[in-house]
């Protein structure tokens, strides 16, 4: 079923309940009309182009659910909600082009059936830093928003598509760390980089939530040793070649690098990324 027009919408019947498609647009909607979320068969639901401010959490029920689509909406928060629910086993296209998204939260990866995602033109400051959970992201696009640089994950995604154009990147310069390294490290530290390292156990049913969640978001040198509080913070250029077949060009200068966070473990291993650094750059 489709409606594009205010006129066309209805208002005092129901949507057939046998619905696997529905696109409403252009009806200039404040909300996601209830009616719709008994539509249980629903596989694509495309509200773009309304006036939608706030997605309720129990769009998340609709477990047949592949392709959400809400372009050209007024949307400022993907709320934990969504990302907690069973859209998580069958997500796979959303669109959220054209909205007012400063960020998505990190549960935002637990929706890892995703293939395809479409963030153009938007306010966003940050991509997850836990983005390279979506392995199965095979199109990405961004154009258009306030990203500085990219999270230190984006190189494990393996896309076929990527379209960052039009960002405020920052200019990289190696030369210039933050340095937060714990000399001698904490306790909380080494047992943290302990636990992954030998790959340990944990949940909350063991340690305090908050820990929990920041061993899921441990970083990890270049050496594949894991830190979580004493590192080196370093943004160097990532050529998108590296993770994706087909790179969108960056700006108008035709570039397809982007700065991306990197983070060191230590001074040696630091020391050893400058060294081959100005070799390449001799």
């Amino acid at each position: 079923m489709v409606i594009t027009s205010r006129k066309d919408y209805p208002l005092t019947t129901n949507f057939p309940y046998s619905l696997e498609l529905l696109q409403v647009s252009y009806c200039r909607l404040t909300r996601v009309d209830m009616r719709m979320l008994c539509l249980r068969r629903l596989r694509k639901l495309d509200l773009s182009n309304n006036h939608i401010r706030k997605l309720p959490a129990i769009i998340g029920d609709l477990a047949c659910l592949s392709e959400l689509v809400l372009h050209n909406n007024y949307l400022e928060i993907f709320s934990i909600g969504l990302c907690n629910s069973t859209l998580q086993k069958s997500l796979q296209f959303l669109d959220l082009s054209h909205n007012r998204l400063r960020a998505l939260p990190l549960q935002f990866c637990q929706l890892q059936e995703l293939v395809h995602l479409k963030l153009d033109d938007n306010e966003l400051l940050r991509l997850p830093s836990n983005i390279g959970q979506l392995t199965k992201l095979r199109f990405l696009t961004a154009a258009r928003n306030k990203l500085p640089y990219l999270p230190c994950d984006f190189q494990l995604l393996c896309l076929e598509n990527v379209d960052l154009f039009g960002n405020l990147f920052d200019h990289p310069n190696p030369l210039l760390p933050t340095i937060h390294l714990q000399i001698p490290m904490t306790l909380l530290e080494v047992a943290a980089r302990a636990t992954i390292k030998y790959r340990l156990a944990y949940g909350p049913h063991i340690l305090p939530a908050h820990l929990c969640q920041d061993l899921d978001l441990i970083k990890t040198c270049p050496c594949r040793r894991p830190c979580l509080d004493s590192f080196i913070q370093v943004v160097v250029n990532l050529n998108l070649h590296q993770v994706s077949h087909t790179v969108v060009l960056v700006d108008n200068m035709g570039s397809t690098e982007a700065p991306i966070l990197c983070y060191f473990c230590s001074l040696t291993c630091y020391s050893e990324f400058l060294d081959k650094y100005h070799q390449r750059n001799r």
